[in-house]
């Protein structure tokens, strides 16, 4: 709210920060059961990483778009992504050698979601080619260590 006294360019309405604070409380809900499931340092490192790599995946998207505007249809692609990582969390039963392969599932799908932007969206909204390839190396990285945190929680609990 403050920045919105100094510029025009962040013009947030109501609903705009009831999506923020709904996104906060399940980014913060989902770290709480992740705290939960394990003591392990590695385990809630890895958890909160990839929290905030989906919590920045879907704010750029609902935000600005990542491919053009936010209603751009390409767009659905990133939701994949994040669908991808939650499945397969479920799917492992948030165990620590599950968690670590369904967040390389994820860097993999975020890998073919950039790499599909950048070959057929060329261009248009922030894929001009270098913002989309920061972003999907961020991301990826992001999902990897988070990825190699779980698999040494695995390695480290009995």
């Amino acid at each position: 709210m403050v920045a919105m006294q100094f510029t025009d360019e962040m013009n947030w309405t109501a609903s705009d920060f009831a999506v923020f604070g709904a996104m906060l409380a399940v980014a913060c809900g989902a770290y709480e059961f992740a705290a939960r499931m394990s003591g392990s340092v590695a385990y809630r490192a890895g958890a909160g990483l990839a929290i905030v790599a989906g919590f920045v995946l879907v704010w750029v998207d609902l935000a600005v778009g990542i491919i053009e505007e936010t209603t751009h249809p390409a767009n659905a692609m990133f939701a994949g992504v994040l669908a991808v990582g939650v499945l397969g969390a479920l799917i492992a039963r948030f165990r620590p050698q599950g968690m670590a392969r369904a967040l390389v599932a994820t860097a993999i799908a975020q890998t073919l979601a950039g790499a599909i932007g950048l070959i057929f969206f060329r261009g248009e909204g922030m894929n001009h080619g270098a913002a989309l390839t920061v972003l999907t190396g961020l991301l990826v990285a992001m999902w990897l260590v988070s990825a190699w945190l779980f698999r040494r929680s695995a390695r480290t609990t009995p």
